[in-house]
């Protein structure tokens, strides 16, 4: 598959719970994560951070690691998409596409029942897990 995309798992860790942030897509408004194409000369990491404060208005701290990939379509293009845990640090009140997604923190589990792609779900169920371990 030649059609790639990179997103962010947005978390956030407040009295020992984590918490993941959602956005809608913008044509559907399903539940997903922030995602993008490639950008010239950026690291797959970097363009999924990036792709977070574009949408979200999120900043924070982006693995250099995948956790894992799904499958997306965008326009009936099949993508594969490669997932980067950020620890958000700073969430913006104004950034580039404000006003055009909802944005939700939902417990992990919560997050998990809500996106559409089963995939990304079981992601975000073994992110949480690994997390909980860790604990």
């Amino acid at each position: 598959m030649k059609n790639k995309q990179f997103a962010a798992l947005p978390f956030r860790i407040e009295a020992a719970q984590l918490s993941i942030l959602l956005i809608t897509t913008r044509r559907k408004q399903r539940w997903s994560v922030p995602k993008g194409s490639p950008i010239l000369r950026k690291d797959p990491h970097r363009v999924a951070a990036i792709e977070a404060y574009e949408e979200a208005g999120l900043r924070g701290k982006i693995g250099r690691q995948p956790l894992g990939r799904f499958k997306h379509s965008k326009r009936k293009i099949p993508c594969e998409v490669k997932l980067y845990p950020l620890k958000v640090t700073k969430q913006h009140g104004r950034y580039p596409e404000r006003g055009q997604r909802k944005l939700a923190w939902l417990p992990a589990a919560e997050a998990a029942r809500r996106v559409h792609r089963a995939k990304l779900r079981r992601l975000i169920e073994s992110f949480a897990s690994g997390h909980a371990k860790q604990r």
